[in-house]
């Protein structure tokens, strides 16, 4: 199988290591300076493409893949407001994208643990849900996309939540939002720690990334899947291909 890199930052690098780790080819690398190779043969001829870049850039490369009918796996966040115009393109037949917020096997495990317990809670309107996400000083965007997931996930599970804001400097807490609270600190990889709190106790669900090499190698994971499909998918799609659907 042959694989595109677009973007060839930290995340780049790490999942040009994974996919010659697992023996298929790196067909091209296109970064801001080598725009040029969107026109290539090597490009075109790509089984897949996977794009981690910013948000300003990946509409424009997402829309590169389409018009060279290159599949194209993203894990780029901080851009989703055009996500629903792409995956109506995917539908009517003009592309194909797999988007996640989160490429990590352990994140999108604890999605679905959060799923769960959001709707538990609807029988126990005395625990209140927040959330904090911690991430390095490097990641642009806040709160970050997998945060976004998480308390979307949450809201929609919820009968009494009415959608997520950011906490406002000496602002009280409305009771039918949820807050998502950001932190930028040193080289930390992810955390995200969603707290049930009550007078009588504190409920916490914590996942926390050792390093990026889980979201390289689910990304990896995630283009092998995708290699030869048309439309739109997400990382659930793949996760529940593996397990009988339970995603």
């Amino acid at each position: 199988m042959k694989v595109a890199l677009i973007g060839h930052g930290r995340m780049g690098r790490l999942i040009e290591t994974i996919l010659k780790e697992r023996g298929l080819s790196v067909s091209c690398i296109i970064d801001e300076h080598d725009q040029e190779l969107f026109d290539s043969r090597e490009f075109r001829e790509s089984d897949v493409a996977i794009e981690f870049t910013t948000p300003a850039t990946a509409v424009d490369n997402i829309l590169h893949c389409f018009a060279a009918g290159v599949p194209v796996v993203c894990g780029t966040t901080g851009w989703t407001d055009s996500l629903p115009e792409l995956k109506k393109m995917c539908e009517e037949g003009k592309g194909t994208l797999l988007y996640a917020s989160n490429f990590s096997v352990g994140v999108n495990i604890f999605r679905a643990v959060n799923r769960y317990l959001a709707r538990i809670m609807n029988d126990f309107a005395e625990y209140i849900p927040s959330m904090e996400e911690t991430h390095h000083i490097h990641k642009l965007d806040h709160p970050s996309g997998t945060a976004i997931t998480l308390a979307e996930e949450i809201v929609e599970a919820s009968e009494r939540l009415n959608g997520w804001k950011e906490p406002i400097p000496g602002e009280k807490p409305l009771e039918d939002m949820l807050e998502v609270a950001h932190v930028r600190r040193g080289e930390v990889p992810g955390i995200h720690e969603i707290k049930w709190d009550s007078d009588a106790d504190t409920i916490t669900l914590v996942h926390s990334a050792k390093s990026r090499r889980g979201f390289a190698s689910g990304a990896v994971m995630a283009a092998e899947w995708l290699a030869g499909k048309k439309g739109f998918f997400t990382i659930s799609d793949v996760l529940a291909s593996k397990t009988q659907g339970l995603f």
